[in-house]
């Protein structure tokens, strides 16, 4: 009998407010070590690593993200039962096996994956928020939605992101492929739509710090440019905070999702 591990991908829904992030840490409760103790219940209590396709930090949601779980070998559920099985496990927390499949050979939640898609939602109405708190950056300031987008247009295609990578960033290259960055609104939301095959440490976050001065008037559209250029993070704008910021897809060449 091979004792090769049994890999599932499943797909997450969490409310990322309240725990240190994806990653386990010394210092408090991660989405990872949530999960990864829910799949070790129905697998008899033997331990069941995880590969994620992008963590995400603090604060950061998710309606999207893929998770590689690598169960023992000899492990036998379908997908309903693992999915079922893995949310009994989870609750009260919220976070939430969407879809379970058994992975393909070779596949690899991280390195198959070809696209990452974030959304950065920003409340921008002078009250706060009630039902969408923890949900949304809220901006009192009125945004104009149009100039972000404009402005937003100046990062796509492949450059140097140094200017907005965080100092904590482990990549070795800031060199990045920024294939959409929209700005739409609706009513008093602005949206921020964000693709790309990966991105570097808190790039979407400080995309739209920028962005949002652009909204405001302290930066012309072309001043997101003169940023980008500069490949200094001093010469861009803050770093959003991580409340508005969610992961919502990530996409393979043969999704393993495809027939749930």
């Amino acid at each position: 009998m091979s004792d090769a591990p049994v890999t599932w991908a499943v797909r997450l829904e969490y409310d990322g407010g309240g725990y240190v992030g994806w990653q386990k840490q010394a210092n408090g409760v991660s989405i990872q070590g949530l999960l990864e103790e829910a799949a070790s219940r129905i697998a008899g209590g033997r331990p069941v690593p995880s590969i994620t396709a992008g963590r995400t930090d603090a604060g950061v949601h998710a309606g999207g993200q893929v998770i590689q779980l690598d169960f023992p070998s000899g492990f036998d559920r379908d997908a309903r039962q693992v999915r079922d099985g893995i949310n009994f496990h989870l609750k009260p927390h919220p976070i939430v096996v969407l879809d379970a499949a058994l992975a393909a050979p070779g596949w690899n939640a991280r390195f198959s994956a070809i696209r990452r898609r974030y959304r950065y939602r920003i409340l921008n109405r002078p009250a706060r928020p009630a039902l969408d708190a923890g949900q949304v950056w809220h901006v009192k300031r009125p945004l104009d939605a149009q100039a972000m987008h404009e402005g937003a247009q100046h990062l796509l295609g492949r450059h140097d992101f140094s200017s907005f990578r965080a100092a904590s960033c482990q990549a070795n290259s800031p060199m990045r492929t920024l294939d959409r960055l929209d700005v739409a609104r609706n009513g008093d939301i602005v949206s921020i739509e964000a693709d790309a095959r990966s991105f570097l440490h808190h790039q979407v976050r400080n995309m739209v710090g920028s962005l949002q001065l652009v909204g405001w008037g302290a930066w012309t559209p072309a001043d997101t440019r003169t940023a980008l250029e500069a490949c200094d993070r001093s010469k861009a704008g803050p770093t959003a905070p991580p409340d508005g910021l969610a992961l919502i897809g990530v996409d393979y060449p043969d999704d393993p999702f495809a027939a749930t």
